[in-house]
């Protein structure tokens, strides 16, 4: 599930690994991530590629690049990482609910 979340059709991130490759690849390179995934779950670490990313500066309507409160910044990071962050995010988000119940921002 968290491999079909990636969006395809997107420039390759840091790693240079294309979405659509990975998804196209099937059973092989999904064994594969999963294998790295379960690693760095079970040594709760991240390895220290996985601790960088690329931020690019995203400008919003209105003054443009001169105004830097009219920017907001893109992290850009490994695909892998990001099949982990899905993981992650679809895992803990039933307890965060649980937790903020009512007192939702609206985000």
């Amino acid at each position: 599930m968290a491999i079909e979340k990636l969006k395809r059709h997107k420039s390759p991130d840091t790693d240079h690994i294309p979405v659509d490759l990975i998804k196209a690849r099937g059973r092989t390179i999904h064994y594969e991530i999963h294998k790295l995934t379960d690693s760095i779950w079970n040594m709760e670490e991240l390895p220290e590629e996985g601790k960088e990313s690329i931020i690019v500066p995203i400008y919003m309507k209105g003054d443009g690049q001169t105004d830097c409160s009219n920017c907001t910044g893109l992290s850009i990071f490994h695909t892998t990482y990001k099949i982990l962050s899905n993981i992650l995010l679809s895992s803990l988000s039933q307890y965060a609910e649980e937790i903020i119940g009512d007192h939702q921002c609206g985000f």
